[in-house]
């Protein structure tokens, strides 16, 4: 493996500690779907499985049967979910691979029971409810029970999902779900998984947790929850090394359109990395690095592929010293959690940034 110096680490020890402390929270009785949709949040989906495999995850979830179908390459075995709408020709090839999938419409539950059917297997689905977030799902319960009574595929599953904007809100979108799986179940149709928590509902909420819960975000350290007894830790670093050092004169430019002046004597570092490596371009003259345990503030037009730090105040910074662009928020480092307000999105958002040009470094 050829590393530039501009490099992702992940801590798979911390990972599988982040699930042990959330499935003590939950306790044994709450299944726990992993999401690692988007490459696990740019952490590399591939890389994160096993271990959440290992430590008890009951299925491993993805937006896309693309991102499924990666997966079952190197996990011939692994229980694989699609949270995501699947296209009417991709549910044979769903069933081939073994891939239970979201299904909320009766046409699409006769297709699979006829591939189910030629392949000789049982296709395996979870009905998705619509409670109120208005994405994908339905509410309409004579075309659940329709579903229910497909030959050939397996409702293991019901579900739905939170907007989250109050636990009011969030109460009602519940009792709506559960009013209907009453229902289904009063018609006799009963359900191994019902599940509607995320990584917040399912910290905050433990009336939410049902059989099952989705985290995804929580898994990789990032707490959007209001919880203050849990903790999660961090799974990612991101680091590199100063490619270059120059003095610049008070009035001199950097970068494009010279939008940074420099208003003294300076010492600037030339940093590899770069939008391409997927930091937030809006960051350019917001944010900073960390070199030598100090905030160097980031001037200039973030570049695809550079960027330049004020390294003025650095005592007896080198070439090549290591630079520290995304930390946990300790020892003076940028969190993702600060990055994300800088940048005016989420957490999630800024992980999944992440492209694949900067190797990920696993370390047990």
């Amino acid at each position: 493996m050829i590393a530039g110096d501009t490099r992702i680490y992940v801590s798979l020890k911390k990972l599988g500690e982040n699930l042990d402390a959330l499935s003590k929270l939950v306790g044994n009785n709450v299944a726990i779907m992993a999401v690692v949709k988007a490459n696990a949040y740019g952490h590399g989906a591939k890389e994160v499985a096993p271990v959440l495999l290992s430590h008890g995850a009951s299925y491993l979830a993805v937006a896309r049967l693309e991102e499924a179908l990666e997966i079952r390459k190197s996990f011939p075995d692994a229980p694989l979910f699609v949270l995501g709408y699947t296209p009417d020709y991709l549910l044979k090839t769903a069933v081939q691979n073994d891939i239970t999938l979201t299904v909320f419409s009766y046409s699409q539950a006769m297709i699979l029971s006829e591939a189910a059917r030629e392949f000789e297997k049982t296709a395996k689905v979870h009905l998705k409810v619509e409670t109120g977030f208005n994405r994908l799902g339905t509410d309409d319960i004579n075309e659940l029970l329709k579903i229910c009574e497909v030959e050939n595929v397996c409702k293991e599953g019901i579900y739905s999902h939170l907007a989250l904007k109050d636990r009011a809100s969030d109460e009602i979108q519940l009792e709506r779900f559960l009013n209907i799986v009453n229902d289904l179940q009063d018609k006799g149709y009963t359900f191994k998984y019902r599940h509607i928590a995320d990584s917040i509902s399912a910290v905050d909420y433990p009336d939410f947790r049902l059989d099952m819960i989705r985290p995804g975000a929580v898994l990789y350290g990032m707490k959007s929850y209001e919880d203050e007894e849990f903790k999660v830790k961090p799974i990612m670093s991101m680091q590199t090394k100063i490619a270059r050092l120059r003095a610049i004169k008070e009035g001199e430019g950097v970068g494009y359109d010279f939008e940074f002046c420099a208003d003294r004597d300076m010492k600037i570092a030339t940093l590899p990395f770069g939008y391409a490596d997927g930091y937030p371009r809006a960051l350019g003259g917001k944010s900073y690095v960390t070199i030598r345990g100090k905030k160097c503030s980031l001037i200039g037009i973030m570049c695809m592929d550079q960027c330049v730090a004020d390294v003025t105040d650095v005592d007896d910074v080198q070439v090549g010293d290591t630079v520290i662009i995304y930390g946990d928020g300790s020892d003076n480092t940028l969190s993702v959690e600060e990055a994300a307000k800088l940048a005016k999105c989420n957490k999630n958002e800024i992980l999944c940034r992440l492209t694949s040009r900067p190797v990920r470094i696993y370390e047990e």
